[in-house]
């Protein structure tokens, strides 16, 4: 298992940007009503060793399965909510703040025989002190979940996902999570679950589940203090149940996604971490936008645990915004630009990892000084030649040896940054040699690419290449466009490019 960085594909920023294209999702699980009182601890009261709270505010909003609605609004999906409270203020208040928040709630029944789920929490220099819950977590009776399963076959109809999120209140019973599944496999509908006890065969045939490692601890026996072991514990639990693939979310660690095919670790954003109420939600309503959106699952992953970044810097129960997730993204991808920068060590050993895949990669190189759309143009029609594209960037020294004591214009640390910013280039790796040579020998790439300006006995490395198998390409360039000819014109009374010396 290995970790991977985020590379903010355009589809993926799209699908984001265009509120995963309205999707409708359907939420079925337990609701609560979270409230929160808010303020100031100054002193230890006089009548017992406890923190006074010297009252600022109160607030209420959405948990729970209404917590994943809501975080699946915030990302700009239609969304429709199924599941029971009580005839009750609280479950009142519920109502009227998903009728806000523009949340579908025709399939929320009131149940005169429980109260609705709500916990309370005391919260002191933003930080919780304390929490106070209200609920009956018994199933519910037979009458009642036929009712429910009733009114859920309709939405079904109009759905492209479904949520099962199970706070073990007693909404999804086995029998319902079970009707639930196979109703929406039959129509084709993924059925992602959060999941909660030690019964999980309830949620077999599901396509995702989301356990975190203390729920996976507790339905396998894993030991929690043992990441391998936990690791090998959901590759086991996803073959199980059948599901397509497994979410485990690691915390401080970030998450991991195990499919049938390969597990990959996405390690978590750096962020200070003010309260986790809620980041389950997030990374269930996340990952079911994307995958209802028609994203990859391992970039869902990817957003999911951006997502979640986000909203344990947050205290109380809270949601992500489309807003707040791109910026994430835009940072991220800001990281992994830098990342395409390495050593030659680096470097060869993500060649290696990239064609053990069966991706073909080209090697190209060159020193890139003062980048023109001649540059982008090459190194896209390079890229072309496979999946993969390697640049070898002379250092600023070799660059001086060879063009001269006034060049580069750009340093070798700005130069290599902004190449790694372009979508074709996949990695960039210095050398300080008068040629490439010793970058082609160690990297043995699958195609050697250079510009048509050169005749292919000219091309150094091109022998090797041809040695162990590989190809040697010669990519036709952009007329008239060079860095000599930029800097040429740039003078007073500059020449056209290729005129007396500043050809």
């Amino acid at each position: 298992m290995t970790g991977a960085a985020f590379r903010a594909p355009a589809q993926v920023l799209a699908a984001l940007r265009d509120g995963f294209s309205d999707a409708p999702v359907l939420v079925v699980g337990d609701l609560m009503l979270d409230r929160y009182l808010w303020g100031q601890v100054g002193r230890i009261s006089p009548e017992a060793p406890v923190p006074v709270l010297q009252l600022a505010r109160e607030s209420e909003t959405a948990g729970g399965a209404a917590n994943v609605a809501r975080n699946l609004r915030g990302l700009g999906l239609k969304v429709r909510l199924a599941g029971v409270t009580g005839d009750d203020d609280a479950g009142r208040a519920l109502l009227r703040l998903l009728t806000h928040q523009e949340v579908g709630t025709d399939a929320v029944l009131a149940d005169t025989a429980r109260p609705t789920t709500t916990k309370t929490r005391i919260v002191g220099n933003q930080q919780q002190m304390l929490r106070v819950d209200a609920e009956d977590t018994a199933a519910l009776g037979s009458a009642l979940e036929a009712r429910l399963f009733a009114a859920l076959e309709a939405e079904l109809d109009q759905v492209c996902a479904l949520v099962l999120s199970d706070y073990a209140k007693g909404v999804l019973t086995g029998g319902l999570c079970r009707r639930l599944i196979s109703a929406a496999r039959a129509r084709g509908i993924p059925v992602l679950v959060d999941p909660k006890g030690r019964d999980y065969a309830r949620y077999r045939g599901a396509t995702l589940m989301t356990p975190n490692l203390s729920e996976l601890a507790q339905a396998t026996g894993a030991d929690v203090g043992d990441l391998d072991a936990m690791l090998i514990a959901a590759a086991r639990l996803r073959e199980a149940l059948e599901l397509e693939h497994l979410v485990l979310t690691l915390g401080a660690l970030g998450l991991a996604l195990i499919g049938s095919d390969a597990s990959v670790r996405i390690p978590a954003v750096a962020r200070e971490v003010f309260d986790v109420s809620g980041a389950g939600d997030t990374v269930i309503a996340a990952l079911a936008g994307a995958i209802a959106a028609g994203v990859d699952p391992l970039d869902a992953a990817h957003l999911a645990n951006l997502a979640a970044g986000i909203v344990v810097a947050k205290v109380g129960t809270a949601s992500v915004s489309r807003t707040e997730l791109e910026h994430a993204l835009a940072d991220e991808s800001a990281l992994e630009q830098a990342a395409k920068i390495g050593s030659l060590a680096d470097i060869r050993e993500r060649v290696g990892a990239w064609q053990a895949r069966g991706e073909r990669v080209v090697f190209t190189n060159g020193c890139f000084d003062l980048l023109h759309a001649g540059h982008v143009t090459y190194l896209a029609r390079a890229r072309g030649y496979g999946q993969r594209l390697v640049v070898g960037l002379n250092t600023d020294r070799s660059v001086r040896a060879l063009k001269g004591a006034d060049r580069p214009l750009i340093t070798e640390a700005d130069r290599a940054r902004v190449l790694a910013a372009l979508a074709a280039v996949d990695a960039v790796v210095l050398f300080d040699e008068d040629t490439p040579l010793r970058l082609i020998e160690a990297l043995r790439p699958d195609v050697l690419a250079k510009g048509a300006d050169y005749r292919p006995d000219q091309v150094v490395g091109a022998d090797q290449v041809r040695s162990w198998g590989g190809e040697l390409v010669l990519v036709p360039l952009l007329e008239e466009r060079s860095t000599s000819g930029i800097i040429c014109r740039m003078q007073p009374g500059g020449a056209e490019p290729g005129a007396g010396e500043c050809g």
